[in-house]
């Protein structure tokens, strides 16, 4: 189970059990950006497109940071396991979204903290997109850029590894190689999002 507190000792595991994933407020905004630009080690140029920025707090103190953005435009792996034909692709990609930043701050690396605040912002997800901005999403997708991290607090709360980019970035309405290539890695926010995702008729 994502975020299992079972086997932490007490402080830690009531810690855990204290930790509310929200979206942040306006007037926290400018805290938010400067923290991710600070620790993140992509810092922050801009999230893409329809965004959402969530903090993970305990205690009235900040652990962690997530940010949520437009999904990516084109991804092989992904579109290969949805299934889509590219005329739905283009429909629906609004229904996806992409988790561009998740910072656990310093000194907050608390055993599973990583999955718990990703599985806490997970179950909210779809809910707070509707609200604000007017649909909700049936996929949740990431990127790992494994030659810094292995994605194991995803794959913790359940998130599915689809392989790896094709190594190319878009700028500028165009793609180039990077010589980079990520861990893809999904989550269905809907028991049926795939069949949703490929049906005639949403």
């Amino acid at each position: 189970m994502a975020g299992d507190v079972s086997s932490l000792p007490g402080k830690d595991a009531e810690l855990l059990h204290r930790v509310c994933v929200r979206p942040i407020c306006a007037e926290e905004r400018t805290r938010w950006d400067a923290l991710v630009d600070q620790y993140h080690y992509r810092g922050l140029r801009s999230l893409f497109g329809k965004t959402l920025r969530y903090v993970a707090v305990a205690e009235k103190r900040w652990l962690a940071l997530l940010g949520w953005q437009a999904a990516a435009l084109k991804c092989a792996a992904r579109d290969a396991w949805i299934g889509w034909p590219r005329v739905l692709h283009y429909q629906r990609l609004h229904l996806l979204a992409n988790n561009a930043r998740f910072l656990i701050l310093p000194q907050a690396h608390l055993p599973n903290l990583a999955s718990r605040v990703l599985a806490l912002n997970l179950h909210r997800l779809s809910a707070d997109w509707q609200r604000i901005h007017g649909h909700p999403l049936l996929l949740a997708e990431t990127f790992v850029d494994t030659t810094r991290f292995t994605g194991a607090c995803y794959r913790a709360a359940n998130w599915q590894s689809l392989g790896s980019t094709r190594g190319f970035a878009r700028h500028n309405g165009r793609y180039t190689a990077h010589g980079q290539p990520k861990q893809v890695l999904v989550y269905p926010l809907h028991r049926r999002a795939r069949a949703l995702l490929c049906a005639p008729q949403l």
